[in-house]
């Protein structure tokens, strides 16, 4: 990735409105020396707004929702035969509420990333900023990872830190952990498509001083 001079192609799953995949897409259009293209956009809900926001920019789409599916497997062989028939050579699950399999992972080997509203490994699953804020946390933040099989927990690319003041509510939290996430994201997605990340372990290193 990265080698060759051309963007590498990159393919983004998404549940929802597509914040991260607009952050994304704004990124890469003001940074000639991004390193990626986004080929393919794919959704588990057909209502899901991002998937507009990729079709406006002539970018491919596609949507499948588990319950049009016999089972979860076959479900995921669909997914990965639509983001397979654009050839993306990396897969961003931004806001993406499903989790993926080995088998699914394997397609792509240390080349899927996730955003999480949370500093992994706290507040793990959907409800990281519900649960941050219920805990009484004071701290909480964003976490870029790769992905593996278990519930977010793959290797961490880079974290940045949201601290909640006594007056925040969960939607305040919010708002500020999606302005640090599109920022990290675009971040790490372009050292990972410029080949400037690598994995040790549970350590993910960047030929940069910091990402």
């Amino acid at each position: 990735m990265g080698r060759t001079g051309e963007p590498t192609p990159i393919g983004v799953l998404i549940s929802g409105t597509g914040s991260n995949l607009r952050a994304l897409f704004a990124a890469i259009e003001h940074d000639p020396a991004f390193g990626a293209k986004i080929v393919v956009v794919g959704s588990d809900r057909a209502d899901a707004q991002g998937l507009t926001a990729a079709s406006q920019r002539g970018v491919a789409t596609f949507a499948h929702e588990l319950g049009a599916f016999a089972d979860r497997h076959t479900w995921e062989e669909a997914m990965v035969a639509s983001l397979q028939a654009h050839n993306p050579q990396v897969i961003v699950l931004a806001g993406f509420m499903r989790l993926v399999s080995g088998a699914f992972l394997a397609n792509w080997p240390q080349s899927v990333v996730n955003t999480h509203p949370s500093l992994l490994p706290a507040f793990r699953g959907a409800h990281a900023i519900e649960d941050a804020f219920a805990y009484g946390a004071r701290v909480t933040g964003c976490t870029v990872h790769f992905v593996d099989e278990e519930l977010d927990h793959g290797p961490i690319i880079a974290q940045q830190a949201v601290i909640i003041a006594a007056s925040d509510d969960v939607a305040s939290v919010r708002r500020r952990i999606q302005a640090v996430e599109h920022e990290l994201l675009p971040r790490c997605v372009s050292l990972l498509c410029r080949g400037e990340l690598t994995i040790d372990g549970r350590h993910v290193r960047s030929r940069k001083d910091h990402v």
